[in-house]
């Protein structure tokens, strides 16, 4: 996944707003085999995509448990990762699988064993059915150094705030997500909007194909990639040869634990294909 815009709102003021509003894109090479979201076969607590790559199966990139579990994961950009670490979409799914441990414990864990991987951003979050929304949100960004930031977890005081998060560090203000969050941030505003037109609007923040640049920010982190490598990833969906934006992905929590998820992605590798799947279930007690 390259970029992730979320507005957390902890007290909603109606039952008609949303505790989430989550608006992602996945970006990877179109051979890169993959199942597209679903609960997890026999398991109907589980929903994400999952990695299909041989060694990597089983990994994820965005996923939602009905107990309340997100997690999202971006790498870090590096233009000469470790071959041999291990996946990092694992990390996403080991915590959806993980029943006893709350995010902070879980990323706790995970910082322990942070050599093992390249360079990553792993949001982590938990929700419940009650009104009183968001039990605890967590961010983390490894690359040598592991960091562990609390994101608006104070339910009593904390207003809702507005993020975006790409291949760098939360809010690094590359002008990709500089300009996809200012449209999102537009969206979300809207309170005249249904739920079908929240989504469609989303759907165009995440579509967006217009090239950012120049960005010295995102070229000073970028190199040993090619210009046109990084005018590819200059936009918020990314097209660039046998690379680029594969899945949108749009999660809704509202102020009574009803979620909606809904993934747009490419089929057959194909960029003229698409399908797009809808669920909706209620978070557990």
């Amino acid at each position: 996944m390259c970029i992730i815009f979320f507005k957390f709102d902890p007290r909603p003021a109606s039952k008609n707003a949303y505790r989430l509003i989550l608006a992602a894109n996945r970006d990877e090479f179109y051979i890169r085999p993959s199942k597209v979201a679903d609960f997890w076969g026999s398991n109907t607590e589980l929903l994400s995509g999952l990695d299909l790559e041989s060694g990597r199966e089983g990994g994820s990139w965005l996923g939602i448990s009905k107990r309340g579990h997100l997690a999202a994961i971006t790498n870090y950009m590096d233009a000469r990762p470790n071959p041999d670490a291990q996946g990092r979409g694992f990390l996403v799914s080991n915590y959806l699988m993980d029943k006893d441990l709350n995010c902070y414990s879980y990323l706790k864990k995970v910082s322990a064993e942070s050599h093992l991987y390249n360079g990553f951003n792993l949001l982590t979050a938990e929700f419940n059915a009650s009104w009183f929304p968001l039990s605890s949100t967590v961010y983390m960004r490894v690359r040598g150094l592991t960091t562990v930031t609390t994101v608006n977890t104070d339910r009593r005081y904390c207003v809702h705030r507005i993020y975006g998060l790409s291949n760098s560090l939360l809010d690094t203000p590359w002008r990709k997500v500089l300009q996809g969050k200012s449209h999102f941030t537009s969206v979300v505003s809207d309170q005249s909007l249904s739920r079908d037109g929240l989504m469609q609007e989303l759907l165009n923040v995440l579509c967006n194909e217009e090239l950012n640049t120049p960005d010295p920010v995102l070229e000073s982190q970028n190199n040993g990639y090619s210009k046109p490598q990084i005018e590819a990833q200059s936009a918020v969906f990314v097209r660039y040869a046998t690379y680029g934006t594969r899945t949108n992905t749009i999660i809704l929590i509202d102020a009574e634990g009803d979620v909606t998820f809904t993934e747009r992605t490419m089929l057959d590798c194909d960029t003229s294909k698409w399908r797009t799947s809808c669920f909706q279930f209620k978070l557990q007690e």
